[in-house]
């Protein structure tokens, strides 16, 4: 009879539209830092054929595999051809492709769309160097008592 009592809470609906994941910016999704790939190359000239040719093959994938990146093609008369990234944070990146085949040219490809478009940072530190002595002073076994055994 107690439990006749107790009212049940009703249930609530789940509709379709919450089942949908929310984009975040964070740890719970990842956004590309590249925002637009640019191919400039010349058409006569002997240095771009593997560039035409990586184009003719290659170009339709890379843009299917990568549906966030706008890809540009262009003309670049007289001169050798170039890959050059544009990233998010207003930086861009510039590779020759002239001395390279046609799996070296996927190659830089695929090192633009991983890169962050960041600076290149040294990893070597430089020492820390202080002004003032240490709070504790330099420490020297010559210097310390002698321990009473």
């Amino acid at each position: 009879m107690a439990s006749a009592a107790r009212k049940v809470a009703p249930a609530v609906p789940i509709f379709r539209a919450q089942l949908r994941s929310r984009q975040a910016n964070g740890h719970s999704i990842f956004i590309p830092q590249v925002r637009k790939l640019v191919f400039e190359f010349c058409d006569k000239w002997p240095s771009s054929a593997n560039t035409r040719t990586y184009l003719l093959n290659h170009l339709e994938d890379l843009a299917r595999e990568n549906p966030h990146v706008e890809v540009v093609v262009k003309q670049r008369n007289q001169n050798e051809p170039i890959v050059r990234g544009f990233y998010l944070n207003g930086r861009d990146k510039v590779i020759p492709l002239n001395e390279f085949e046609v799996t070296g040219i996927q190659k830089k490809v695929q090192l633009l769309l991983d890169s962050s478009g960041a600076k290149i940072k040294s990893l070597k530190r430089s020492t820390v160097e202080s002004t003032t002595e240490a709070a504790r002073g330099i420490w020297s076994g010559l210097h310390a008592d002698r321990p009473q055994l």
